[in-house]
């Protein structure tokens, strides 16, 4: 019934009241009900008060207001008009007084008990169809059913814990909240109490009967997420989480958002703190071209480059598919953003020049590449092709129509290489310093490890696997990679195109190398599976082209911070370069057009002394 009243209803109820707070705090003043003989200043009070508040009310949109949803603001505004039309009748009422001394008597205290009272007559109407909302005045919907435990009584926990509150169909019930901070001990939160810390969950679900619990710790470490999970998974009890950080849309919490723990939690590092202003700068209203733009790392440089609100976004990708679904998920998201999507393959030059000289992109992300290694050892002159050769062209286009800013995703592979991918990757690198040198712009490359959720991630085969009941294969217990999310390799290699002056190689900070068979338990651990009884990992062996550990970092280059925190650079790379570089690699292109694998092995050792026979994987 409460819900229903309208802002025309309050104005009416404020008619009323009005006059009943005035009265009242001449009664409290004189401390009698017979306010005699001050009922010419009180008439006039309540003429003043009775035309000023609701005019002020109605200035400052205090009938505009949804009250159901009345928060600190609301209340702000009913304060503010308050005061005013009470010190402005105030003030007229001494006038007369003043005037009138024998005639007009007016208790000088009377406009501060006004505020006390016309702020109880006007905002208790008000407070009581927000109150009507909460939990306990509402009837007719279903009880809760789940006794939940909230870990995480920060910004978040408590968003979740109002949705929970006013959403009472969803049968949820919130016991209470864990936090580790000892400022938020023995404390109560909307109603509900922090009945301890994190190290208190198994207790907590035996003594209140849980049925879940959710992670509500967007900024959390993925070890912190990890020990959470462990306990549950021990406790017998379902977990929930909301996403990182970085992935949380505008950084809003809702329900909607809550889904079960997934493997990019658990490998979750501290978040990711870019300058999206200096980005944002770089990119508005420039055309961005981006190669490879179907891919796992093309795809998201689409959505975050289209949040900067480009002037044109080009996607050019060899696979149609991938690049159709793209570009019909980036209109939904903008559009207003014209956006040209191009199917080209990198390795066809001429065809790369025309698309460059007729669209005239400004800045240029080249992520096109293949990246399986066992697959490139088996086709060594496919990943020359792509690799290299394209590569080549698209700085040849870059350079020839006068790109501004040029960034090529590399890879840790390209650090003394074992593999034929890793080698074909060094040498694109190469073709950008050199680029760089010849130009003197800002054309730089950058590095990172495996990213969780790419195509052809481990990540995804140990799914399948899992999916299919098993066994999980890991090439070798020992073998360990770094791992970086989809989104936060993006936000990255965006903020590198920010520092990159030129000739630079930049690598990004991974964070610690994850073992692969840990990575395996865990997600059997998450299908709520477990290892040995439900599924087996078995042990296939390192396979041509591997290593048993990435590396960063190659010999000769010295490395420093940036200014990102997160970001590393190679500012020597440039001065490493050989003259004969340049013949070498249009020899290395040759042998692979001619499909001859045996000469692409022997130049690809001449270019990169550091590279090893494929086939041949060390430690």
């Amino acid at each position: 019934m409460l819900k229903r009243i309208r802002n025309r209803h309050f104005f009416l109820l404020d008619l009323f009241f009005i006059p009943l707070a005035v009265y009242f705090s001449y009664v409290l003043r004189l401390d009698r009900l017979n306010i005699a003989p001050f009922w010419p200043s009180w008439i006039l009070y309540c003429v003043c008060a009775l035309a000023l508040t609701p005019f002020i009310f109605k200035w400052v949109g205090v009938y505009g207001r949804y009250w159901i949803y009345a928060s600190i603001e609301e209340l702000a505004l009913l304060v503010g008009g308050l005061s005013v039309a009470a010190v402005l009748a105030g003030i007229l009422n001494l006038i007369l007084a003043g005037i009138y001394p024998a005639e007009f008597v007016f208790p000088r205290s009377v406009p501060f008990l006004y505020l006390l009272l016309g702020l109880a007559a006007t905002a208790g109407p008000r407070l009581a169809v927000r109150a009507s909302t909460s939990p306990q005045w509402r009837w007719g919907t279903r009880s809760p059913t789940e006794a939940v435990l909230i870990a995480g009584a920060g910004d978040a926990g408590n968003k979740i814990l109002r949705e929970i509150q006013a959403n009472l169909e969803l049968g949820l019930h919130v016991v209470g909240f864990v936090d580790d901070d000892p400022l938020k001990q023995n404390v109560t939160i909307s109603g509900t109490p922090v009945l301890g810390v994190v190290a208190d969950i198994p207790t907590l679900v035996r003594d209140q009967n849980l049925t879940k619990v959710i992670i509500a710790m967007p900024s959390a470490s993925g070890q912190t997420i990890r020990q959470i999970v462990q306990m549950c998974e021990q406790a017998k009890v379902a977990t929930q989480t909301i996403p990182a950080l970085h992935n949380l849309l505008n950084g809003r919490v809702t329900i909607n958002q809550l889904r079960q723990v997934q493997i990019e939690d658990l490998l979750r590092r501290e978040p990711v703190q870019t300058d999206t202003s200096a980005v944002h700068n770089l990119l508005r209203g420039r055309r961005v071209l981006i190669t490879g733009a179907g891919g796992s790392i093309g795809s998201e440089l689409c959505r975050q480059v289209l949040a900067c609100a480009p002037a044109e976004l080009i996607l050019l990708g060899h696979g149609e598919n991938s690049i159709f679904t793209i570009t019909h998920e980036l209109r939904r998201l903008a559009p207003d953003i014209p956006l040209t999507p191009l199917i080209a393959d990198v390795r066809f030059g001429e065809r790369i020049e025309g698309l460059f000289e007729k669209y005239r992109p400004q800045v240029v992300f080249h992520a096109a590449a293949h990246k399986h290694v066992p697959l490139m050892e088996q086709n060594p002159c496919e990943a020359i092709t792509n690799n290299v050769l394209g590569t080549r062209n698209v700085l040849h286009a870059a350079r020839t129509y006068g790109v501004e800013q040029f960034v090529m995703v590399s890879t840790d592979k390209a650090v003394n290489p074992t593999s034929i991918m890793g080698a074909s990757k060094r040498t694109a690198e190469l073709l950008v310093l050199h680029a760089a040198q010849q130009s003197e712009l800002p054309y730089v490359a950058v590095r990172f490890g495996n990213v969780l959720g790419s195509r052809g991630s481990v990540v995804l085969t140990f799914q399948q696997q899992i999916a299919a009941g098993g066994p999980v294969t890991v090439t070798h217990p020992e073998m360990i990679r770094f791992f970086m999310t989809i989104p936060e390799a993006v936000q990255l290699v965006l903020q590198a195109a920010v520092i990159g002056r030129g000739g630079e190689i930049f690598i990004l900070d991974m964070g610690e190398p994850v073992k692969i068979v840990d990575l395996a338990h865990d997600l059997i651990t998450l299908s709520g599976l477990e290892v040995g009884r439900d599924i087996e990992i078995n042990y296939s062996g390192i396979r041509p082209g591997e290593k048993l550990y990435e590396e960063l970092f190659i010999q000769g280059e010295k490395y420093q911070r940036t200014e990102h925190h997160k970001i590393f650079i190679a500012k020597n790379a440039s001065t490493l370069l050989a003259n004969s570089y340049i013949p070498t690699i249009e020899s290395l292109i040759e042998s692979a057009q001619h499909d001859d694998s045996e000469r692409v092995h022997t130049l690809l050792r001449q270019l990169i002394p550091e590279h090893q026979l494929a086939g041949q994987p060390v430690s």
